[in-house]
C-alpha cells in the first residue's frame, strides 16, 4: 500500500486452490509498480506471470468505500493462466460511490481451462454482502483485451457487465479465440451496457448476447 517506484522480479507464490482469498500480491494506492517474470499460484495483476490455481489476474474490486483514488495505466501483457476461477477481471461493487478507472490493457495472455476468460463485473457482491439497490458508480473506460486465447471452462467466454449508471466505454475487444469444450455448444459472449469496438478474430462472436 502506498508504494512508488517498486520492482519485483523472480519471485514464486504459491497457495492451495481452495484457499479461503488467494491475493498473490495486493496492490494499492500505489504508483510506478512493475512485476515481472514471476510464477504465481494464486491472484496477482502483473506482467508476464503464470497463474493457477487461484481467481486470475483482478483490477478490483472497487466502490466499496467513500473517497476511493481513481485506477489508471494497469498493463497485464503475456501471461499465462492455468485452471483458474477468472481469468482477466475488472469488478466493482454495486450500489458504489463514485470513482473511475481507466487506461486498462490486458494483451497477448494464455487461457487453459479458465473459468470467465474475459470479465467486467460491475455487480459484483460476494457472499451476498452487500446491496443491489442501485447500479454502480465507478465509470470504466480505455479499456481493452486484445489476442486472448485458449480454452475456456465456462460456456460464457467473454462477459462484458457494465453499469446502467455510468455504461463503459472506449471498450476493444480484439483477436480473442477462446474455445469451450463443454456441454452445450460453443463458447458465447455477453454485452450489457456497453459497446466495445470489435477487431480481428472474434471466437466467440462478441457480443452475442446484448443487453
Amino acid at each position: 500500500m502506498g508504494c512508488k517506484n517498486l520492482q519485483i522480479q523472480h519471485v514464486t507464490i504459491t497457495a492451495p486452490g481452495d484457499s479461503p482469498n488467494t491475493d498473490g500480491i495486493h496492490i494499492g494506492r500505489s504508483s510506478k509498480i512493475t512485476i515481472t517474470n514471476a510464477k504465481i499460484g494464486t491472484d496477482v495483476t502483473a506482467n508476464q506471470v503464470t497463474c493457477g490455481p487461484g481467481h486470475g489476474i483482478s483490477v478490483g474490486s472497487l466502490g466499496r468505500y467513500q473517497n476511493e483514488q481513481p485506477v489508471s495505466g494497469i498493463r497485464v501483457i503475456g501471461s499465462t493462466l492455468s485452471s483458474t476461477k477468472n481469468g482477466v477481471r475488472i469488478k466493482t461493487w454495486p450500489s458504489s460511490p463514485p470513482g473511475s478507472a481507466s487506461d486498462m490493457h490486458f494483451e497477448n495472455i494464455i487461457m487453459n481451462n479458465v473459468a470467465n476468460p474475459i470479465l467486467i463485473d460491475q455487480g459484483y457482491c460476494p457472499n451476498n454482502q452487500c446491496s443491489n439497490k442501485s447500479p454502480s458508480k465507478v465509470k470504466i473506460s480505455n479499456v481493452s483485451f486484445k489476442n486472448i486465447r485458449g480454452t475456456s471452462a465456462t460456456k460464457e467466454a467473454v462477459k462484458l457487465i457494465c453499469s446502467n449508471s455510468v455504461p463503459c466505454q472506449q471498450v476493444v475487444v480484439a483477436d480473442i479465440d477462446l474455445v469451450y469444450k463443454g456441454a452445450g455448444g460453443s463458447a458465447t459472449s455477453t454485452c450489457v451496457n456497453v459497446k466495445p469496438t470489435i477487431l480481428g478474430k472474434q471466437n466467440p462472436r462478441a457480443c452475442t448476447n446484448k443487453q
